[in-house]
């Protein structure tokens, strides 16, 4: 049986001309999907800070935790998957957009876990960052039993393109688990 439970976290990217003091962005957690079992949390949301256009913005998207409480079931494996919408400011359209496959993520190590099982991260250095265009796999957990958890501290690579106009650009990066 695959179990899904999923969260998301919403991202600010500001864009300027030149960089600008940003207000802390409102927090707020969606739950999607809750199976008893697995469970997924993410931060509600994170400001990433400024970027000129042309530029790169990097950032961590702060700590993300699978628990597995499923105790006996053998084995108890299961997948982290990570997705992105592309990023707007205003009413969007093609000077107001940063497309998702601009935006590159990686898992990094393990920061924390308990319980067996063999855990392995998706992209464990920035070197592997995958575009977000599509569904990847964060992490993975693919041998073991009793109950489980791991967390790690994802980072994000937005290449900001030229010629977009300066402003607050808010997007979607979405953690499941099933």
């Amino acid at each position: 049986m695959r179990l899904l439970a999923a969260l998301m976290g919403v991202i600010v990217v500001l864009v300027a001309a030149a960089p600008a003091e940003a207000a802390a962005p409102v927090g707020r957690t969606v739950r999607l999907v809750g199976t008893v079992g697995v469970d997924i949390t993410v931060p509600a949301a994170v400001n990433l800070g400024t970027a000129f256009t042309g530029g790169v913005l990097t950032g961590s998207l702060g700590r993300v935790e699978v628990t597995d409480f499923r105790g006996p079931v053998n084995p108890n494996t299961w997948v982290a998957t990570v997705s992105a919408t592309i990023f707007t400011t205003g009413a969007g359209g093609p000077q107001r957009t940063i497309s998702n496959a601009s935006v590159f993520y990686w898992s990094g190590p393990a920061v924390q876990s308990t319980g067996g099982g063999t855990l392995v991260p998706g992209q464990p250095t920035q070197a592997q960052a995958v575009a977000l265009n599509v569904t990847r796999e964060a992490f993975r957990k693919t041998s073991g039993n009793g109950n489980n958890r791991v967390a790690w501290s994802p980072s994000v690579r937005i290449v900001v393109p030229n010629g977009i106009i300066g402003g607050v650009y808010r997007g979607t990066i979405t953690h499941s688990v099933a």
